[in-house]
């Protein structure tokens, strides 16, 4: 049976600013680092033995996958990371305060914003969700899917809304449900898969 274990990052700096983040490339706070080390305990107790990693481009997923592969004791397995795992791109967003935005164009502005599912962010390489899913899941279903087909065992470190576009596929959810759904920070997402790559049981890992 196949597995795989979605593992969004630990708290970001900007995270605890309550900034727009996206791609701008900012680290782990100390908290972050302990929720990757939970994380890497939590994964522990399941005695899971991963032979494959993948990871985005950015440093808040990369050291988050480090702390867990670290604490599970399995550094030496090959690790891939991609672009096409990125956070989704907030546009002209980035870097601003999430309240000071809210007061310059309106909750319900920013709201459609950040929660809409095909609605971009302002700025030329602002992306929707829907923008999102569209750079990840060609990727994920050609390299990761492709893999587990193989018989890999793969964690994916990634993003909040990289990582929702995943979940959305896989738990076929519709767009209104999507926009509902929250993925907290270090907290593994264990899915299981028949031979015809249909999932057959999902586990969050958070106590």
């Amino acid at each position: 049976m196949a597995s795989l274990t979605l593992v969004r990052h630990g708290q970001s700096q900007w995270n605890l600013e309550n900034r727009f983040t996206g791609w701008v490339d900012v680290p782990l706070t100390e908290k972050g680092i302990a929720e990757a080390a939970r994380a890497g305990e939590l994964l522990k107790a399941t005695g899971v033995a991963y032979t494959k990693a993948y990871t985005s481009e950015l440093q808040r997923a990369q050291n988050t996958l480090t702390i867990i592969l670290e604490t599970l004791g399995q550094t030496d397995i090959p690790v891939v990371r991609d672009v096409a795992l990125n956070e989704r791109h907030y546009g002209d967003l980035q870097g601003l305060d999430k309240a000071e935005t809210a007061a310059k164009y309106g909750d319900e502005q920013v709201h459609i914003w950040r929660r809409s599912y095909d609605v971009p962010p302002p700025g030329d390489e602002g992306e929707s969700l829907k923008d999102t899913a569209a750079r990840t899941l060609p990727y994920f279903n050609e390299q990761i899917i492709g893999d587990l087909k193989k018989g890999e065992t793969i964690i994916v470190a990634a993003h909040g809304n990289s990582l929702r576009s995943i979940v959305m596929d896989l738990d076929k959810l519709t767009r209104e449900q999507v926009l509902e759904l929250n993925i907290g920070t270090g907290v593994p997402i264990v899915y299981e898969f028949d031979e015809a790559m249909k999932v057959v049981s999902k586990t969050i890992l958070d106590s």
